[in-house]
């Protein structure tokens, strides 16, 4: 009976144990000022875009639409080959150009050659698309690394962005580049992008990774200050238990449900917006 009674108290200290360190790994940077300026706005992905009436994802054509209409934005940044930053979300420019190339090895002036689908439109300069939103609607920032290039994205798009007027906040799935906005750039609102990767199963990941990323396990260590959450996996355990215990702020992308949009803000959750135009 000792025996029996010892191992069910090795078992429930090594239960609680783990718990406490699960509980920990959840623990996000907290009350940092300033969410309130992205709170109750809806935000278009990859600009009010519409490839029908002309204007292609990340073209300055839809974030025109967007600010125009009175909405946010959320971009996605790539670092090119001179140093310059363009907004456009795959490296491989074959789905949005019709032309195999990558973003990360070409110039600035590279960008006239590559038009982008369904209009005349080139692949736009970050500082080019921030130039219509200062002073008019808030910019969720999405970081795209590639190849490892973490810190030297993170640092150019900080240093466009320390010019930069208008009220920003900076995303990535990469974890490198929060803990980069930790360690350089403290005074910027930060989040972790993320999803259910167990059920997308993303080639470009392991199996161990996706169980990391899903779960959220790198929090205690980037300390993000929201959590953006694919809107088909709110109901992730590690996303309830940061929101429960923790109160961590939500933003859900990409939501394409003009209904589940509404319950979505009724909840007090930000969202990221496409395919149709909010009333």
């Amino acid at each position: 009976m000792k025996r029996i009674t010892k191992a069910a108290v090795t078992v429930a200290a090594g239960a609680a144990l783990t718990t406490g360190l699960y509980l920990i790994s959840l623990s996000p940077r907290r009350d940092m000022p300033g969410w309130d300026r992205f709170q109750n706005v809806r935000y278009a992905h990859r600009g009010l875009h519409n490839v029908d009436e002309g204007r292609p994802e990340n073209s300055l054509s839809a974030f025109r639409a967007a600010v125009d209409g009175g909405f946010g934005a959320e971009l996605d940044v790539h670092l090119m080959r001179d140093g310059s930053l363009a907004v456009v979300h795959d490296s491989d420019l074959t789905r949005v150009t019709g032309i195999g190339a990558k973003i990360e090895d070409l110039t600035a002036e590279d960008l006239p050659a590559y038009p982008l689908k369904g209009s005349g439109e080139t692949i736009p300069l970050f500082e080019d698309v921030l130039a219509l939103f200062e002073g008019r609607a808030p910019l969720i920032v999405e970081l795209k690394t590639a190849g490892g290039n973490s810190a030297p994205l993170t640092d150019a798009v900080m240093e466009r962005l320390s010019r930069y007027g208008g009220a920003y906040c900076v995303e990535s799935f990469d974890p490198a580049v929060l803990l980069r906005l930790r360690s350089r750039y403290p005074e910027v609102i930060r989040g972790q992008l993320s999803e259910n990767f167990l059920r997308s199963k993303p080639a470009n990941l392991s199996a161990p990774t996706r169980a990391v990323m899903s779960n959220l396990l790198t929090t205690f260590l980037t300390k993000p200050d929201f959590i953006a959450y694919n809107c088909l996996d709110r109901e992730q355990p590690s996303l309830r238990t940061m929101k429960r215990l923790y109160k961590v702020h939500e933003v859900s992308w990409t939501v394409r449900d003009p209904e589940l949009q509404r319950k979505l803000e009724e909840q007090g959750v930000p969202t990221i917006f496409e395919g149709f135009v909010p009333e």
